[in-house]
């Protein structure tokens, strides 16, 4: 089902803001070891700081996607192999967060970590293929 494009403007906005801010973090992150160290730990934690306040914006928008888009287009039986793999990919990107924040191993802590920008870095080719597959679906 069709998104307002408002709606829909928020939603590419808050994704490109915690893929941009979760991709430069990794840049950041990776040169705190080295000169300048004290700087890019400031950018790290700032960073970090922008993609939490995204991410909290972003589980609004996603529970707002449940009665807007998500259940019609269930009904309607459209698109719903892509549709799945987004609910179960942000789902997991949601409970690694939880893992990154509140886990007390480091080895939980790490393999989370790795997870997390794994499927962090895939999503926007999931959301290609789910809009350009939505769109066809329409076209049909």
């Amino acid at each position: 089902m069709r998104l307002n494009p408002s709606f829909l403007g928020v939603i590419y906005a808050l994704f490109t803001t915690l893929f941009a801010s979760g991709a430069a973090w990794l840049v950041a992150d990776a040169l705190k070891d080295g000169d300048g160290g004290e700087v890019w730990q400031a950018v790290s934690a700032n960073l970090l700081m922008i993609h939490g306040g995204a991410s909290m914006a972003t589980l609004v928008v996603l529970g707002a996607l449940f009665p807007l888009h998500m259940r019609l287009s269930w009904r309607a039986n459209r698109n719903r192999v892509s549709g799945s793999l987004m609910v179960t990919i942000t789902g997991l990107l949601i409970v690694t967060a939880f893992g990154l924040y509140y886990s007390g191993s480091d080895v939980l802590r790490a393999s989370t970590s790795y997870l997390h920008i794994g499927v962090g870095l895939a999503l926007p080719i999931l959301v290609v293929v789910h809009v350009l597959r939505g769109r066809r679906s329409r076209a049909v």
